[in-house]
């Protein structure tokens, strides 16, 4: 069937004075940059939109959060740590922004090998067909060690790693994360499911006590998550399944005994957005009077800039 071409002449227009715009200049675009900008004047200077907005919002949500006496909770990814910014979030630590810290049990791992040898990260794919991928007996050995140290004094999975690297002074142990928080007696939780780390590989591996320590940590991690309500931040840092997983059940066992927790604040920090964090962390939990937030970008730069805007902005 052939088909004639549809006249326009009956179309009609209207005066653009008459529209709504999403962007205004007065409202959205950015300021002037210069050389010798402060990190606010930087900050104040994005465009009041899209992740820069998302990034201000964040920043003013901890900032808040501290001046009200909140927790500032961040749970990160084994690649945080791999990426060398465990100096960051120990300035944050030490000048009582962040409050309490989560992690994944490659995030310990990776915490603990720094602390030792002032390296990690091992290369995969020329160990694993030889069989030696996650083998060094150092790692399987020490944190096992831990664990049962720690699990039969009472402690959960972080501070038992934590206490080892502060009790033996590893030679990096200024550089742990983990090390970091138990010095400065905040809560440090490990969230493992077993077969999921190189150090469960090891004949050294105890099912029971992994298991036990890493329950004691949900419980903790549970009760850190019930005092976030009014005011209180959870950030997502590069965890893209297990954390997620983990603070939406924690938020679910807080709100069924009674620690209502509404009117908070998240936010998702990855290289790319995936469906755990954007569902567990940014919407569902903030589904009432709560703000979530997403910002994408590489850790190495987005992490570094978060820290410097709430440092600048809190004097």
């Amino acid at each position: 069937m052939a088909y004639r071409e549809i006249d326009f002449s009956g179309i009609t227009t209207y005066p653009i004075a008459e529209r709504g715009n999403l962007v205004r200049v007065a409202d959205h675009f950015a300021a002037g940059v210069f050389p010798g900008m402060s990190v606010s004047g930087l900050l104040a200077a994005l465009p009041a939109q899209l992740g820069a907005k998302a990034l201000n919002g964040v920043i003013d949500a901890v900032v808040a959060a501290r001046e009200k006496g909140k927790p500032v909770v961040i749970g990160i990814g084994g690649h945080v740590i791999k990426c060398g910014l465990q100096p960051v979030l120990k300035s944050l630590i030490e000048a009582d922004v962040i409050t309490a810290v989560a992690m994944n049990g490659s995030g310990s791992i990776h915490d603990f090998e720094i602390a030792l040898i002032g390296a990690t990260s091992e290369n995969v794919a020329a160990a694993l067909h030889a069989g030696n991928f996650g083998m060094a007996e150092e790692t399987g050995a020490d944190i096992n060690a831990a664990l049962k140290n720690g699990v039969a004094d009472g402690l959960g999975y972080g501070e038992s790693v934590g206490r080892m690297i502060v009790e033996r002074e590893l030679p990096f142990h200024e550089q742990s994360l983990l090390a970091s928080c138990v010095k400065r007696g905040i809560p440090v939780t490990v969230h493992v499911a077993i077969g999921t780390d190189i150090i469960h590989q090891h004949p050294s591996a105890d099912g029971a006590v992994i298991g036990a320590a890493t329950f004691t940590d949900f419980k903790i991690f549970t009760s850190v998550v019930s005092e976030l309500g009014d005011g209180g931040v959870y950030l997502n840092v590069g965890s893209a399944v297990l954390l997620p997983e983990v603070f939406l059940k924690a938020l679910s066992i807080a709100q069924n005994l009674g620690h209502h927790v509404d009117r908070f604040t998240t936010a998702n920090f990855d290289m790319q957005q995936h469906y755990r964090p954007l569902t567990n962390v940014v919407r569902r939990p903030t589904a009432g009077d709560s703000r979530g937030y997403t910002v994408t970008g590489h850790h190495e730069i987005m992490i570094p800039l978060l820290a410097a805007g709430i440092l600048d902005r809190m004097g």
